[in-house]
């Protein structure tokens, strides 16, 4: 590869190396794996047969397993394995079938699947002694459990449904400043021949329309989504269609949920993992986008084509805030793969969001 030396030691597993890892006991599936549960960069994670109905969202910390701290906060426990309606405004905490055994040097990281956070379902993945979500250290060993809240609607979830996804690292695989810029230069990660790319590549918020269309605000009091019923749901029931004005801004309403998309089209060449970072309160009281992994491929198509938009998946915070065309609202980091996937996303690989503009989950029709 060229510009190595600018590139940090290490790499992401792609589909292969996970295989490896579960054939080598690293990871303990519970059940054998669905077919399309190895992504090209990541582990889908399945819902164990138990959840549990909390007071509050934890942290074990660093002296306290996880079933330490349900025993102590737990209000009732729910039988996943006929199927259970998770309530907006609760917090729950699942078993997950999968289990790890990493060995030392190999560390995760995990995020909600795309679909999830296009719902607005805020999960998290939790350790035993963790001191953070959605961080797995090297050497892990031990079982895995999703902090489910639904924020909007109501969800309906079983045995298996597939809310977070897991991404293993070895090292520290993150571009480089310079390395990053090497890249998009001779691969262009989004149509911008200029991108700010200090902290990653900054991506900002298209109010401009398309086809007079900016996005969607979830409406409230709706009925249940079935997280496993894809195309079940009708958008008019859902979702409020928000249509672009010359003023190209939109004020988020304190509390409510929005589908919006980035302006600029995004690639992640096949040697490549990108991330969207966590939102910087600096640049506004809003969260941006709560499925950060991006495999690669993305935004590629069959002919190496010219990227997808990122959708945005918006929350203010306390008070209206105004957003204009235009303005930055997330960063996209990549990390170097150890080798390349043998099926890229698009290609096969149960991807839902190829070649996507403004686009809601795939669960409504």
């Amino acid at each position: 590869m060229s510009g190595g030396a600018e590139v940090r030691d290490g790499g992401i597993l792609a589909a292969q190396g996970i295989a490896a890892l579960t054939a080598q006991g690293a990871i303990l599936p519970a059940r054998p794996y669905a077919a399309d549960q190895i992504q090209p960069a990541s582990l889908d994670l399945r819902l164990g047969d138990r959840a549990y109905r909390v007071r509050t969202s934890f942290l074990p910390g660093s002296n306290r397993p996880v079933a330490a701290c349900i025993e102590a906060l737990s209000l009732h426990e729910i039988d996943l394995r006929d199927g259970a309606v998770l309530e907006t405004g609760c917090v729950y905490i699942a078993e997950l079938q999968e289990s790890l055994a990493l060995p030392e040097g190999l560390s995760a990281g995990a995020n909600p699947k795309s679909s999830t956070g296009r719902i607005d379902v805020f999960t998290r993945v939790i350790t035993d002694r963790a001191s953070a979500f959605d961080q797995i250290g090297p050497g892990y060993r031990g079982p895995l459990y999703a902090e489910i809240s639904p924020r909007t609607f109501p969800v309906r979830v079983r045995t298996g449904s597939r809310l977070s996804q897991i991404r293993f690292r070895q090292g520290e695989p993150r571009l480089t400043l310079d390395a990053l810029a090497a890249l998009h230069a001779r691969d262009p990660l989004v149509d911008v021949p200029a991108p700010s790319l200090q902290g990653g590549v900054a991506v900002s918020v298209d109010l401009s329309g398309f086809g007079g269309l900016i996005g969607y605000r979830a409406k409230r009091y709706t009925a249940l989504i079935d997280v496993d019923s894809p195309g079940a749901h009708r958008t008019a029931d859902f979702w409020e269609p928000l249509r672009s004005d010359a003023s190209r801004t939109l004020i988020l309403d304190p509390g409510q949920f929005y589908i919006l998309a980035s302006k600029e089209a995004v690639r992640v060449p096949a040697d490549f993992a990108a991330e969207m970072v966590p939102f910087d309160p600096l640049v506004g009281e809003f969260r941006v986008h709560y499925a950060g992994f991006f495999d690669p491929g993305f935004g590629l198509g069959e002919a190496g084509g010219t990227g997808a938009r990122a959708v945005l998946e918006v929350r203010s915070r306390d008070v209206p805030f105004l957003l204009e065309d235009g303005q930055i609202v997330g960063r996209l980091v990549y990390e170097r793969m150890l080798e390349r996937p043998e099926t890229l996303y698009g290609a096969g690989a149960g991807s839902n969001y190829q070649a996507q503009g403004l686009k809601l989950s795939k669960h409504f029709a």
